[in-house]
């Protein structure tokens, strides 16, 4: 069946500087992006839509968009700063695009199937996607939605501490998931929650999420409807307030709009969080290169 795959790519990457989505990291100057859809074409998805700022169309298409759009179908979508509901204006001095949640709805014309969403400049490992693709197979009637979840140990960064969604569950559906900041300390995981709540200890074989996400497109309805009430709640920081995806599925989950399956992957995540964990990525690709995972030239 149709499914797209949804790359969120409009962030503006500060920690790492520049446009770390198209930074080169395959042999013959892939981006992760292509790895990402090439897993994708594999696991089968019928079509990828990129959610990007206006402003980066040109040199997305001229790169990754020329290069994949004859394997897999190609859309953009743009991310608008002052695409807001009724009533609603952007202030002047607000920067950063509104999240990730805005930015899935900027893609609600576009999408009409079931679909997953990541980060454009993470890596998720093949096995990522043939789970994920395996559940929006299924096609459930109701509002079933899923999070993929990856072993903390696979995830984490050698250059520093990272922020993961810790997952709990029930059954194998998700109860709660914490924003945290999670970092190795004294031979042990701690897991600082992003809200100041009390750190906890974690394992290596914690579930956590790494914003893999499945949908059907009752999401795109929610999001729209709660933006104006979470714009009305956050007006005092309005400048740099973000409407998060897993913030929004959560509120979904409570209020029983949704339940969300926890789904699991033996995969390993490699991302660029910080400017040193570019080799440690290429390092990865050139292993699984070695491996017969990816030929050398991605494309050809």
């Amino acid at each position: 069946m149709d499914k797209t795959l949804l790359i969120m790519a409009a962030g503006m990457g500060s920690r790492f500087g520049g446009l770390k989505q198209i930074e080169p990291v395959g042999p013959n100057g892939e981006f992760i992006i292509d790895y990402s859809i090439y897993d994708a074409v594999k696991a089968g998805f019928t079509k990828v839509v990129f959610v990007i700022k206006e402003e980066n169309f040109e040199i997305f298409k001229e790169t990754v968009g020329n290069r994949v759009s004859n394997h897999i179908k190609v859309e953009y979508a743009f991310q608008d700063m002052d695409k807001l509901p009724l009533g609603f204006t952007r202030p002047i001095d607000r920067e950063k695009p509104w999240g990730t949640s805005h930015a899935i709805l900027a893609a609600k014309d576009l999408i009409h199937e079931n679909f997953a969403i990541i980060n454009a400049d993470d890596f998720y490992g093949r096995d990522a996607y043939y789970v994920m693709s395996k559940f929006l197979d299924e096609n459930y009637i109701d509002n079933t939605y899923c999070v993929v979840g990856y072993r903390l140990g696979n995830t984490l960064s050698l250059n520093g501490s990272v922020k993961r969604g810790v997952c709990h569950n029930e059954n194998g559906y998700l109860t709660e998931l914490i924003e945290s900041k999670v970092e190795r300390v004294e031979g042990g995981i701690v897991a600082s929650p992003l809200d100041g709540s009390a750190s906890f200890s974690v394992t290596d074989d914690t579930l956590v999420s790494m914003n893999m996400l499945g949908f059907n497109t009752s999401i795109f309805n929610y999001i729209e409807e709660n933006f104006p009430k979470y714009l009305s709640l956050h007006m005092d920081n309005i400048l740099t307030c973000e409407y998060l995806i897993p913030d929004t599925v959560f509120d979904a989950m409570k209020k029983g709009f949704c339940k969300v399956k926890l789904l699991s992957t033996t995969a390993k995540w490699q991302g660029i969080t910080y400017r040193e964990d570019k080799q440690l990525v290429i390092d990865e690709i050139n292993g699984l290169i070695n491996e017969g995972v990816y030929p050398s030239k991605l494309w050809d």
